[in-house]
């Protein structure tokens, strides 16, 4: 936009000036010919409005809700498992508490994160039930002990021990006249999921059960391990229940 002014006045100039602030306007360039002529050439607020979305954009890469505990980034996290990855939730959450809204609707939990169901199934046992705090402050110490020890992420580290610790096969038991059989058959990936946080919460806690060592260390060591493929309670828990249905096919 281009405006031609004819003053004498600097104080004229000046409001002229403000008017285009008001405006919304970019003062480009100001030019004074014999003292009389000044041509202002700005830009309309269009231009501004794309820099402001720009730079929301690029707070919108800096979403806090991005990382678990303010600290672990979920965006670089894969997932290995094409089976296990539409039920392994690492949408971005602004707290780990969905307060039981997926209770209801079957299949829900696959929505929930991944972090929030492992705080869940730390609740099972009589010390932490219904502590919900507690078993979050379990969690978020746990993560940083993975930390430390390995300079990974902990959130790929349990990804990464729930894909290893889940089984694959288990057996359902059927009955043919006074006869029962067991019946090898293959497990969902939503089952493996939930069979694997629940091998990797049980193993902690028998861990921690008349030791020195506290809860969060433990299943530290069980994440660590679990990732790795070592031996300890999940992957144990794993291979017995594979061994058993082999049995029986």
């Amino acid at each position: 936009m281009s405006v031609c002014v004819k003053s004498s006045c600097l104080s004229e100039l000046l409001a002229l000036l403000g008017l285009f602030g008001l405006l919304g306007c970019r003062v480009g360039v100001v030019e004074i010919v014999e003292g009389e002529a000044v041509e202002v050439r700005g830009e309309m607020a269009t231009e501004r409005a794309s820099e402001g979305q720009a730079s929301a954009e690029a707070e919108r890469e800096e979403w806090p809700f991005k990382r678990i505990f303010g600290k672990w980034d979920i965006s670089e996290v894969q997932i290995r498992d094409i089976g296990m990855a539409k039920h392994i939730s690492l949408a971005p959450v602004s707290a780990l508490h969905t307060g039981g809204r997926h209770a209801k609707q079957q299949f829900a939990k696959s929505k929930v994160c991944i972090v929030e169901r492992l705080i869940n199934k730390m609740m099972r046992t009589e010390h932490n039930t219904g502590k919900k705090l507690k078993a979050y402050n379990i969690v978020k110490r746990a993560f940083d002990i993975i930390y430390e020890r390995t300079g990974e992420n902990p959130v790929q580290l349990l990804v990464d021990a729930i894909q290893n610790a889940g089984p694959r096969e288990d057996t359902v038991r059927l009955r043919f006249g006074g006869i029962i059989v067991p019946k090898a058959v293959d497990v969902s990936s939503q089952r493996r999921i939930d069979q694997a946080l629940l091998f990797i919460a049980q193993g902690a806690q028998r861990c921690a059960f008349k030791s020195k060592k506290s809860i969060a260390e433990c299943l530290a060591e069980e994440i660590i391990a679990a990732a790795r493929g070592a031996k300890c309670y999940a992957i144990s828990k794993r291979e017995e229940k594979e061994r058993i249905a082999k049995a029986a096919r």
